[in-house]
């Protein structure tokens, strides 16, 4: 980055030409090749999630969210009618485009249009999601439609420190480690140290096209595997 000085003498960020505030996410449907994102709508949703839910054996995939794993179907079909409503976190319901069937969520979050920053959380992937081409396809989708289509300029991901599956994930998808929160939130009766990540602008065409590569069809074999890893297709920085 080159010094800037203003007329004090002080040093001073790159200006943003043209810069306007960005729009919010309208809720619509946003498709892949694996899987769709689709706002999500418990009438629609709920009991599919309930069922993929129902593949893990305990509640493990819930420790580090804000809420806990719903007892029963009805319990499921609550936490998601009052998912539904929300405008901010904005959900969105993964659905398996083999099978027609929700198996996930995400979310987008913290949506701040005057700046562009949006965030991506409430990730809660079941078993029929986890480590298949949909869940990284599902986190490439929500990126492309926030930098390409909505024009944010920053994409951030925030978790519990403790959280080392969802901090390898998200350097696997080419987020860069920003620090340390300490003692940001309380949740669930205990303290949480967040650690935050981030895309900006600047970085995602690269990650664009090494996530194009990574999930075109050329990439898996017959049993559905993958040949490269994705930070395989990232150019070195």
């Amino acid at each position: 980055m080159t010094l800037r000085l203003n007329e004090f003498g002080q040093s001073i960020g790159p200006d943003v030409p043209g810069w306007t505030p960005r729009v919010l996410p309208p809720r619509r449907a946003v498709e892949g090749h694996f899987c769709t994102l689709e706002p999500l709508d418990a009438a629609r949703h709920a009991d599919d999630l309930h069922a993929a839910y129902a593949q893990a054996p305990d509640g493990r995939d819930w420790t580090y969210l804000g809420t806990e794993r719903p007892a029963d179907l009805d319990g499921t079909r609550a936490h998601a009618e009052r998912a539904a409503r929300s405008a901010d976190p904005m959900h969105f319901a993964v659905i398996d485009r083999s099978s027609g069937r929700a198996v996930g969520t995400l979310a987008l979050m913290r949506i701040d249009p005057t700046h562009g920053v949006i965030e991506v959380g409430s990730v809660n992937f079941s078993p029929l999601l986890k480590q298949t081409p949909m869940s990284t396809e599902a986190q490439y989708l929500l990126m492309k439609f926030a930098f390409d289509e909505l024009g944010y300029r920053r994409y951030e991901w925030k978790c519990d420190n403790f959280n080392e599956p969802s901090k390898q994930a998200a350097r696997r998808l080419g987020f860069q480690y920003e620090g340390l929160f300490r003692q940001a939130v309380v949740y669930k009766g205990r303290t949480r140290d967040t650690a935050w990540f981030s895309i900006v602008a600047a970085e995602w065409p690269a990650l664009r096209t090494a996530f194009e590569r990574w999930l075109s069809p050329a990439n898996f074999d017959a049993q559905g595997r993958q040949r490269m890893a994705l930070d395989k297709f990232r150019l070195p920085s």
